[in-house]
């Protein structure tokens, strides 16, 4: 069953492309970007990844946490990481347990689909975004969630 919006996100601990690992429940009380991608350093992912690189300072202005998904293993996600300059802690999934759990659906019943969601402070599901071939949309669409959440009183 798929993760919607106004639902409360699944807590997860996976490891990270940064060092250590992360669980969502810690990052309680700032928002959140969780966005699910199919691999690294296919064109796609790369402009998405890029994206979010290119407004890290504007999420971090948001107070926002942006973090990648992805079922490959962390010394790909390292390269990935090293190669394009990336800011973005990239998780590594390898079971698809996570992608599971928030219901990412595959495209064409192959590729793991690219979903981004936006959390509030509580976990709650703000924005669901799935679109395989718009990459650069998932970064706008963040955005805007996370500014339409921040210009609420």
């Amino acid at each position: 069953m798929a993760i919607g919006i106004g639902d409360t996100a699944p807590d997860f601990c996976l490891e990270s492309s940064s060092g250590g690992s992360v669980r969502l429940s810690d990052l309680r009380g700032k928002p959140v970007v969780l966005f699910f991608y199919p691999k690294d350093d296919t064109p796609g992912c790369t402009a998405e990844a890029c994206g979010f690189r290119d407004e890290h300072d504007r999420f971090k202005q948001m107070d926002a946490e942006v973090l990648g998904i992805s079922a490959d293993s962390l010394d790909n996600h390292r390269r990935f990481a090293a190669r394009h300059g990336l800011t973005t802690p990239l998780l590594s999934d390898p079971d698809n347990q996570v992608r599971k759990a928030f219901g990412v659906p595959n495209t064409l019943f192959l590729l793991p689909g690219r979903v981004t969601y936006v959390l509030d402070t509580e976990g709650v599901v703000r924005l669901v975004f799935n679109a395989m071939l718009d990459a650069s949309g998932h970064v706008r669409e963040a955005r805007a969630c996370l500014e339409a959440m921040a210009a609420r009183p």
